[in-house]
């Protein structure tokens, strides 16, 4: 690990592999059961519906995928994680899940209505390169829509997102068996940009009126794009 809170593509993706068995119980473990309800209100970001294209980038063991899909849009779920696709299928037979690389996106511009990330984005190797990606292969009118883990400032959420993240999260870690894997979770959120900081980078990265709401107390962050009428592949 170069610095703190990063990993190179290929521990992320090994790492990634390792914890899809558990992935979907540690994170019902880990937000009480409030990650649904998160995902639920990026795919209302995302705005599509039936006739729409919908990617879901990072997409893990597909929930955000399969919320997008239940608002009646055509989607593809992709991750560099085979573990974690395999699950997914499983769990939504119906949706198109395919492996790829979310720095190297294989469509042509403007090939989707909405692109989404839920709780990947922090595990982008390059974060700009991955966020012109984004913009790239969403139309100009569509929606990117980041769902991410973020650092609350204020006590006492600060207080104690401190010790969830950075004691009770790793202890987690290590019942289920990858302390490795829980203990870089609170690095990467810590290391991740902020709010605002995000919010320059997704509008460096081609996208306008970009906005986030913050919910759970501050903790997680949901930021929406929209790519612009005629705007040039960043």
């Amino acid at each position: 690990m170069s610095t703190q809170g990063v990993l190179p593509e290929t521990q992320v993706q090994a790492m990634c592999d390792r914890i899809a068995r558990v992935y979907d119980r540690m994170n019902s473990v880990m937000t009480a059961g409030m990650h649904h309800r998160w995902r639920r209100r990026a795919a209302d970001l995302a705005q599509v519906g039936p006739g729409s294209r919908a990617l879901d980038v990072a997409t893990g063991t597909g929930d955000l995928a399969i919320e997008l899909a239940g608002r009646g849009a055509t989607v593809v779920g992709l991750d560099f994680s085979e573990r974690m696709l395999e699950l997914a299928r499983a769990k939504a037979p119906g949706i198109q899940f395919v492996h790829g690389n979310a720095l190297e996106l294989a469509y042509p511009d403007a090939s989707f209505d909405a692109v989404t990330v839920g709780f990947g984005a922090r595990n982008f190797s390059d974060l700009d390169r991955g966020l012109r990606e984004l913009a790239r292969v969403t139309r100009p009118g569509g929606r990117v829509v980041i769902l991410e883990i973020t650092s609350p400032q204020r006590p006492p959420l600060s207080w104690f997102f401190r010790l969830w993240f950075d004691r009770v999260v790793p202890a987690l870690g290590r019942v289920a068996g990858d302390p490795d894997a829980y203990s870089y979770l609170p690095s990467s959120v810590r290391r991740f940009p902020g709010p605002r900081e995000l919010g320059a980078k997704l509008a460096a990265a081609g996208l306008e009126d970009v906005r986030w709401v913050l919910t759970a107390g501050g903790i997680i962050a949901i930021h929406a794009g929209r790519r612009g009428q005629g705007t040039a592949s960043p």
